[in-house]
Parts: C-alpha cells; sequence; structure tokens
C-alpha cells in the first residue's frame, strides 16, 4: 500500500496542470491568501475521499479474495488502465517529434525573430493574471476542486482500502500521502511567503515552461502510472 501510495502521491503533485493555475493564483493581488485557499481546498478534497473510503471499511482492509478485495482490485486495474490509454491517446496527439526530417536538406540559419505564439502567450497569461486580481479566496478554492487530478485521486481510494488502522503505520502513510501530494503547492506558497519578490518572477518562468512541456509531462506520468497499477493489479487479482 505504501508504495502504491507513494506513486500516486508523486503523480498528483507533479501534475503541470494545478501547478500553473496555482502560480497565476498566488501571483495575482492578495496571491498568500488566495493560494492558502487553493491549498486548503486541495487536501480537503484528499481529506474527504480518504475519510469517506474509510468508512466503508471500517478503517480495517477487507480479507484477500472477498468480494470487497476483488471489487478494489477491479476497480484499481480499470484506473490503471484508463490511464494508459488516455496516456497513449496524449501520447499520438503530441505527433512526430519536433526536428528535422531525416535526410532533408538543412535551411541556412536565420536572424531569429520574436514568434506571435510567444507574444500570444503573454497577452493570454496577462488576462489570466487579472482575472485572479478580481477573483476571491472562495473562486481560489472551487478552482483546487475543478483542477483536482480526479481520476488518480480515484486511484488512491482505491488504494486506501488496504489500510489498517489498527496499526499507527497506517496514518503515517495516509498523512504522508496527503503532504506529498500538495508539496509542490506547499512549495510554491512557502516560496512566495519567504522571498515574494523572487518568487514572483521565477514561477512564472516555471509556468511559461510547464505550458510547452505539459503535454508530454502527463504522457509520462500517466503512462507510467497506468502501467504500474495495471500490472500490480493483475497480479494480485490472478496470484
Amino acid at each position: 500500500m505504501v508504495i502504491d501510495l507513494l506513486l500516486i502521491a508523486l503523480a498528483i503533485t507533479l501534475d503541470p496542470l494545478p501547478i500553473m493555475a496555482f502560480v497565476l493564483v498566488v501571483a495575482s493581488d492578495r496571491g498568500v491568501w488566495k493560494g492558502l485557499a487553493f491549498i486548503l481546498a486541495w487536501l480537503a478534497c484528499l481529506v474527504a475521499v480518504i475519510a469517506l473510503v474509510l468508512a466503508l471499511t471500517g478503517g480495517e482492509p477487507p480479507p484477500p479474495r472477498s468480494p470487497p478485495s476483488t471489487a478494489g482490485l477491479a476497480a484499481k486495474l480499470a484506473i490503471g488502465l484508463l490511464l494508459v490509454f488516455y496516456g497513449e491517446h496524449r501520447r499520438r496527439r503530441l505527433g512526430p517529434a519536433h526536428g528535422p526530417v531525416p535526410g532533408s536538406a538543412r535551411k541556412p540559419p536565420r536572424t531569429p525573430r520574436k514568434s506571435p505564439h510567444a507574444s500570444s502567450r503573454s497577452r493570454s497569461s496577462s488576462s489570466m493574471t487579472s482575472r485572479m486580481d478580481r477573483s476571491s479566496a472562495w473562486a481560489a478554492a472551487g478552482l483546487a476542486v475543478f483542477l483536482q487530478p480526479w481520476g488518480i485521486v480515484a486511484a488512491g481510494a482505491t488504494t486506501v482500502i488496504e489500510a489498517d488502522l489498527s496499526h499507527f503505520s497506517s496514518y503515517l502513510a495516509l498523512f504522508g500521502f496527503c503532504i506529498l501530494a500538495t508539496s509542490s503547492l506547499l512549495a510554491a506558497e512557502l516560496y512566495v511567503v519567504f522571498a515574494p519578490e523572487a518568487a514572483q518572477a521565477r514561477l512564472m518562468k516555471l509556468r511559461t515552461w510547464l505550458e510547452r512541456h505539459q503535454d508530454p509531462a502527463i504522457v509520462v506520468i500517466c503512462l507510467l502510472l497506468g502501467l504500474w497499477l495495471t500490472g500490480k493489479s493483475i497480479y494480485q487479482l490472478t496470484s
């Protein structure tokens, strides 16, 4: 259970979409408070899912080969397959890798010009930052709920079924899952609190970088986690 929760928490915290949105939140007017509302709502979603699962299991893992145990493994297998299919779908949408076609003649270098797409992205970021300036902390909290990677969180829920609350280690594993799944947001929030001027510039650069690389990142996260969940679920169902 611990390894599964670790991998799932890493996938959640490395998801680029929530990080990109959070950067805009903390870069807005009263960004520290809005960022705190975002983080609290994010954590509340994780805690609510864990509490719901533990309420259904009573804090005791179902016996092996029992219908609840088999259903949990089947659900984990289904989520793993969906992640693999989604990752492969995103990978196909990426198209061929950028770069010169093998065998094609190289064109002489040209004087670099400012890309219109770069200026378009800059205007888009400014527009979104302006909207975040006018938004409230409640809006930031709602954004956190909306951007929660619910498919991966569902995989975490199927893993929490195995938690045994009679052992203190299970409490530590669940607490560590929540903290690790929120670690990227917590790091950005603390950076803004203790070094606001440097944080603003560097976090916006991070957002620009993530904007260019979000699709490959999502593909890697979905494929790796999906293959792990699928392989382990099949092994547990057939062993």
